[in-house]
């Protein structure tokens, strides 16, 4: 009879690996409350010097600043089209529906490189180079395959049928639309809704391409900080950036309860 080689279960195996994944983050929080101007783990002291150094730099607050009003109206925008699209596609109402729906999925696989030294050679050959709508478009290209994508997932387990008495019984098309599919499908939008932010708000291959000195972003500051050198700061602006990402998430889950959708 050969011998038989304990195994870990699999639910263990699982916790290992996400432990395993949540070390980086462990290791950014720890350092952004070191009192050394390098990072050093374990923290060499405790303080909070490094978050009050970057919430008062004019910097990091401008480019806090242009993050959200970049990541907040690009997701606006992607959820007004990308809604609309997602209903048309679905029900049908243009041809060549599936070739409709594989080019708005395409930034999805394309790389974001590619993307970015596109919409640069594009805008730069129209004149509009610098312009921060034009940022914003890039996003909404970027972030409409998510919202999109979520649409038709909770479209796709609609019951046609409640729209359809909604019609019978004197609801207008957008009326249906507004007070019967909308609130249906609100947990799959905020999922969607949420992928596109995050990915509007951490874009640097895109953005970079595009943004002027003063459209600077978050994750560009960031990246360039990085290249002259690692310090706490960036840990603690990263450090905030993860705490507001987990509150977001709890929130919208409590209020939608998203997770099915995701």
């Amino acid at each position: 009879m050969s011998d038989m080689k304990p195994t870990l279960p699999i639910s263990i195996v699982a916790l290992l690996v996400v432990a395993f994944l949540q070390v980086p983050v462990l290791v950014v929080v720890l350092t952004s409350f070191s009192e050394t101007s390098y990072l050093t783990i374990p923290p060499q002291g405790w303080t909070l010097k490094w978050f009050a150094e970057v919430l008062s730099d004019p910097v990091y607050i401008r480019a806090i600043r242009n993050s959200l009003i970049l990541a907040v109206s690009s997701t606006l925008l992607s959820l007004a089209l990308g809604v609309a699209a997602a209903y048309a596609l679905f029900r049908k109402a243009i041809p060549g529906s599936e070739a409709i729906t594989a080019l708005l999925m395409a930034p999805l696989i394309v790389p974001s490189v590619v993307i970015g030294v596109a919409m640069l050679q594009y805008v730069t050959l129209v004149g509009l180079r610098g312009s921060f709508l034009v940022l914003i478009v890039a996003h909404v290209v970027i972030t409409v395959p998510y919202i999109l994508r979520s649409a038709l997932a909770s479209l796709s387990g609609l019951d046609v049928s409640v729209e359809e008495a909604a019609r019978v019984l004197g609801a207008d098309g957008f009326t249906a639309f507004r007070l019967v599919t909308l609130p249906l499908i609100k947990p799959g939008l905020v999922a969607g809704a949420l992928f596109a932010f995050v990915t509007s708000m951490e874009n640097v291959p895109v953005t970079i391409f595009l943004a002027s000195a003063r459209q600077t972003t978050l994750p560009i500051l960031i990246f360039s900080s990085v290249e002259m050198g690692v310090n706490p700061g960036v840990a603690a602006i990263s450090t905030l950036l993860i705490v507001a990402t987990v509150i977001v998430l709890l929130l919208a889950e409590r209020w939608t309860g998203f997770h099915k959708f995701v």
